[in-house]
């Protein structure tokens, strides 16, 4: 009953479609909210050169520059926010979905920005690709400040900070999060996204554009699984902590571990696992 009661709360993100509930043998009918997926299409253009496709990713409308500055960040094409000329919403003329246009002013001696690759990014996977994972491991990692130490207390408590920031999850029960936090406490900045990676795109592209980055006293908490390209993600941000309601995957570990990330899962219910540095958590 509980999550047809929510349905009538119609924000940002999502759409009404009709839907025949059934509640205690009840029938009824409603306009539920059901979260947005549409595809988006990031360009990439140097100086004055004509924008080609770098990506096209499947992702919740909303914080679209965001989402395209974390990408760009997260696969290497750019440092920091000077590398950027301009990130444009534009037009996408009879296609489905939008566009963002990423303008870089030059093109970088490194690899990726010098030769960046096209890529298809779906809702459930980031960095996709044998060959991908395999440059991730090979580049090195970069070095990850000792950071906040995290009492337990407030380490259990995350979720629940978070929970106010979730209007669409609320709403659809089909959409994932990711909040940034001080060491305190205290929610600096939070996004929503049908997939887990762009909602951590989307925060870190935030701190790109806000010349925020490296984020190495803050602790990122995310509301689903913790997949290789969420370490990935954090990693290339600098947080040193990382905290989700939901299990690591083996190869996500093995990154954690190799680059001194505190990675802490199944954080709910008065209790979670700490798979990785553990020297961050006290109490």
């Amino acid at each position: 009953m509980q999550r047809v009661l929510r349905s009538r709360v119609m924000p940002a993100g999502a759409q009404p479609w009709p839907t025949t509930f059934f509640v205690d043998g009840t029938r009824g009918e409603l306009a539920d909210p059901v979260a947005i997926e549409d595809p988006l299409e990031i360009q990439l253009a140097f100086g004055e050169a004509t924008p080609t496709q770098l990506a096209v990713t499947l992702r919740t409308p909303g914080h679209d520059r965001e989402l395209a500055a974390g990408l760009l960040y997260a696969e290497g094409i750019v440092e920091d926010a000077a590398d950027l000329a301009a990130v444009d919403e534009v037009a996408a003329g009879e296609a489905p979905g939008s566009r963002v246009v990423a303008r870089l002013h030059t093109r970088r001696g490194n690899a990726a920005a010098a030769n960046p690759r096209p890529f298809l990014s779906t809702a459930a996977c980031g960095l996709c690709g044998k060959a991908s994972v395999d440059a991730v491991f090979a580049s090195g990692f970069p070095t990850l400040p000792a950071g906040p130490r995290l009492t337990l207390p407030l380490l259990l408590d995350l979720p629940r900070r978070m929970a106010p920031a979730q209007e669409l999850f609320a709403a659809t029960g089909g959409i994932h999060a990711a909040a940034l936090f001080a060491a305190d406490g205290e929610m600096l900045l939070s996004r929503e996204d049908v997939g887990r990676h762009n909602a951590v795109d989307k925060v870190v592209g935030a701190l790109l554009l806000a010349g925020r980055l490296p984020a190495g006293e803050t602790i990122l908490a995310v509301s689903g699984r913790i997949g290789f390209e969420i370490v990935q993600k954090a990693l290339r941000a600098g947080i040193p902590i990382l905290a989700a309601v939901g299990a690591p995957s083996t190869l996500a570990l093995r990154l954690a571990a190799r680059a001194g990330m505190t990675v802490v899962g199944f954080v709910r219910d008065g209790r979670c696992n700490v798979y990785c540095g553990a020297e961050r958590i006290v109490g």
